[in-house]
């Protein structure tokens, strides 16, 4: 398994912005996609957005679509997540994911139970 790491939580204003990068421990060219998914306190674990490792297409949730991009250096083996026009409902840890075994033929990008590694998470706080 790739081992992941998270960086560039933090808090911020409603309204503001924030960057979160992915770090992985090899190529992750190989990993059909990676994904960003986030879960707050007494919630499911969500997917955020997704990219494909062959082409760079994304994938994104209906709460985020014009307001989060996804975005992969190949060459750095990080993953971005650029966030902007956050809100208090955008509070949550963050979780980077690679290595999916698409178990269905459906839209199993943004499924966490699809994603075989994980990193430690990083903790996003939007306050009113």
């Amino acid at each position: 398994q790739v081992r992941l790491v998270e960086h560039g939580g933090g808090s911020v204003e409603a309204g503001g912005s924030l960057t979160l990068s992915c770090a992985a421990s090899r190529d992750t060219s190989n990993s059909l996609s990676m994904a960003w998914f986030r879960q707050a306190p007494g919630k499911e674990r969500e997917g955020v957005a997704s990219i494909f490792t062959g082409g760079d297409s994304t994938h994104s949730s209906d709460s985020v679509r014009g307001r989060f991009t996804i975005s992969r250096d190949s060459a750095k083996n990080t993953v971005t997540l650029q966030m902007n026009s956050l809100t208090p409902e955008d509070t949550a840890m963050y979780y980077c994911a690679a290595d999916p075994k698409p178990s269905y033929g459906g839209s199993w990008w943004l499924d966490p139970q699809e994603y075989t590694s994980w990193g430690q998470g990083t903790q996003v706080t939007v306050s009113a």
